[in-house]
C-alpha cells in the first residue's frame, strides 16, 4: 500500500501533499476498506494491492465450518447454519468496514461468534424456537466510541442458535500492567 502511494509520488501522479495525506491516512485506517480507497484512483482493479472479496458465503450444513486467523471479513456476510455448526473467529480478522452485517440463517444449527475487544455486536432478526447466548452490545468494561466497529447480526432462525463468546481479559496482563 504505501509502496504503491510512493511510486505514485515518485511518478507524479500525487504531490508531495497528498502522498503525505494518503500515508497518514493509511498508517490510522482501521478498516480494510478505509485502506482500499486510498489507492482506488492510482490503479487499474486487478493491480490493487488490496483486494476485497464479499461474494462466498459462509455455510455449515450438517456440518462444522469455521473461518479464524487472519481474513478479511467483507461489509456484508451471509451465513446458512443447516442442523450444524459455523464459527467466525473475529479476533483476527480484518473488518472490510466501521459496520459488517452477518446475514445468518439457521435451521437447528449454531452461530458462533467470536468477537474481541473493542467491537459492538448488535442482534435483530427473527427466530422460532431460537435462542441466542452471549453479550450482545458493548461489554461494560469499555465505554462506546463513536469510531468503535460494529457487527450486526440480523438473523432468521428456526430452531437454531447465536453464540457471541467475547474471549475473557488475562488477568495476569492487567496485574502486570499495574505493577509496571
Amino acid at each position: 500500500m504505501l509502496a504503491l502511494l510512493a511510486e505514485a509520488a515518485a511518478d507524479g501522479r500525487l504531490t508531495l501533499s497528498e502522498h503525505s495525506e494518503r500515508a497518514e491516512r493509511a498508517y490510522s485506517a482501521r478498516t480494510l476498506g478505509e485502506l482500499a480507497v486510498l489507492t482506488a484512483d492510482l490503479a487499474a482493479p486487478a493491480a490493487q494491492p488490496i483486494r476485497l472479496d464479499g461474494r462466498r458465503p459462509v455455510a455449515g450444513i450438517f456440518g462444522r465450518e469455521r473461518r479464524d486467523g487472519r481474513w478479511v471479513v467483507p461489509e456484508r456476510l451471509t451465513v446458512t447454519v443447516v442442523v450444524g455448526e459455523v464459527v467466525l473467529d473475529l479476533r483476527q480478522a480484518i473488518l472490510q468496514s466501521q459496520r459488517v452485517t452477518i446475514f445468518a440463517t439457521l435451521f437447528g444449527g449454531t452461530l458462533q461468534l467470536i468477537v474481541p475487544e473493542g467491537v459492538m455486536v448488535e442482534t435483530t432478526g427473527t427466530a422460532v424456537l431460537s435462542r441466542q447466548s452471549g453479550q450482545a452490545g458493548q461489554p461494560a468494561a469499555d465505554p462506546p466510541r463513536p469510531e468503535m466497529p460494529v457487527i450486526e447480526v440480523k438473523t432468521i432462525a428456526l430452531g437454531g442458535r447465536v453464540k457471541i463468546v467475547r474471549p475473557r481479559r488475562s488477568r495476569w496482563r492487567a496485574f502486570s500492567r499495574r505493577r509496571s
